[in-house]
Parts: C-alpha cells; sequence; structure tokens
C-alpha cells in the first residue's frame, strides 16, 4: 500500500501528524479489525468491507473502506430494500459505536483522507454544491470533522457545510487536536448517529430544499 508523505496543497505538518497516529493505531487496533471483520463474514456474508467512491481533495474521487452494516434484502422484483430496513442489529451497533469506520484508517495511509476534515459525501452530491459549500473540498476529507461534533446527522445539511467551510477557512493543529478529543466523547455518548426514518441522514436535494 501506497502511503505518501507529501501531499500537492496540504500542510506536511497535517500530513505527519495523521501519519503519527495512524500507524500505530493501525498496530494496535489490528486484533479488533480481524475480529469484527470475522464476524462480519459470519453475519453478513461477503462483502466483508463496503467500498464506494466518494469525492475527496478537490472533489478527485477515491474508494472508501467501511465494515459492511446492511443485507442484500431485496423485494419480489429483485430491488434492494431501503437503507433503514436493511441495517442489521449489528450493523446499528457498528454505526453507533464508529466501528464501520475504522478501514477508513486505510484511505488515511494512503493519502486520500485526513483524520480530521469534512466527512466525504456522495458523488451526486457534486452538482449540488454552491460555489461556497463546494470549497468543503478544499482539504483533504477527514474520518470526523468539525461538523460531526457538532451535531453528526442530526444537524441540517446547511449547517454542517458551514462547519465544513468554517474548518477550512480556521484549520490547525490545535484545532484537529480538539476535535479528536470531543469526537471521543460523542462516541461514548453516541449522539447524532442517524435522523429519525434514516440509516443516517436524509439525501441532500440542494441548498434551496434543505432550508
Amino acid at each position: 500500500m501506497r502511503m505518501p508523505l507529501i501531499i500537492p496543497g496540504i500542510p506536511m505538518r497535517k500530513r505527519i501528524f495523521d501519519l503519527v497516529l495512524t500507524v500505530p493505531g493501525l498496530i494496535l487496533i489490528s486484533p479488533l479489525l480481524a475480529f469484527v471483520g470475522l464476524i462480519v463474514r459470519i453475519r453478513l456474508g461477503k462483502p466483508v468491507l463496503f467500498r464506494q467512491l466518494r469525492p475527496g481533495y478537490r472533489a478527485i474521487p477515491f474508494e472508501i473502506y467501511k465494515f459492511r452494516t446492511m443485507s442484500e434484502a431485496r423485494d419480489a422484483a429483485g430491488n434492494l430494500l431501503p437503507d433503514e430496513v436493511r441495517l442489521t442489529k449489528l450493523g446499528r451497533f457498528l454505526r453507533a459505536s464508529s466501528i464501520d469506520e475504522l478501514p477508513e484508517l486505510f484511505n488515511v495511509l494512503r493519502g486520500e483522507m485526513s483524520l480530521v476534515g469534512p466527512r466525504p459525501l456522495l458523488m451526486q452530491y457534486l452538482e449540488r454544491y454552491s460555489p461556497e459549500q463546494a470549497r468543503r473540498h478544499e482539504v483533504l476529507p477527514g474520518i470526523t470533522g468539525w461538523a460531526q461534533i457538532g451535531g453528526r446527522n442530526v444537524i441540517a445539511w446547511h449547517e454542517k457545510f458551514e462547519r465544513d467551510v468554517w474548518y477550512v477557512d480556521h484549520w490547525s493543529l490545535r484545532l484537529d487536536v480538539k476535535i479528536l478529543l470531543l469526537n471521543f466523547w460523542k462516541v461514548i455518548k453516541r449522539e447524532g448517529i442517524s435522523q429519525p426514518g434514516h440509516a443516517t441522514a436524509e439525501e441532500f436535494m440542494g441548498d434551496q430544499e434543505d432550508r
């Protein structure tokens, strides 16, 4: 696996910060990753990892890695059931504890993500952003971010994007440390995991429909 140290446009000190925490972190949690992977394989089958293209730094697509949390349940016509129906009990636990996000540490190693930054969303959202909202792609996407500690999936889309752009304009290593520490507390309290009636959050349809 490639592990670039220099990423054009990204401060070297941020990249070093990510690697200093991620490399030993992956070594320490490797038994947990193996155990969770085995449980997912037994309970949900293949594939163990959920992979999906997401827009990254400068909106360049990359493949994100997560532990799979949903079944392949389909209706009589062969169509996949809604996410909230396919989300299993195991999947809910993995999401509530944020364990499903741990494989994203490999995305951090590859230089596709940072520990802290705006969450990488869906490719189809790119054309729905306002110019200001699109500024969230001026930094590496993160495993957690300023929007996540501010409400995660229960705040409105425009509030998330405002917090993402604020992070772009105010980034510092001190802020990253603060966000990581606050994120641990959010994970422990299991706050803001999903909106009512949704596996995570409702689809973003554009700023005009969000307000």
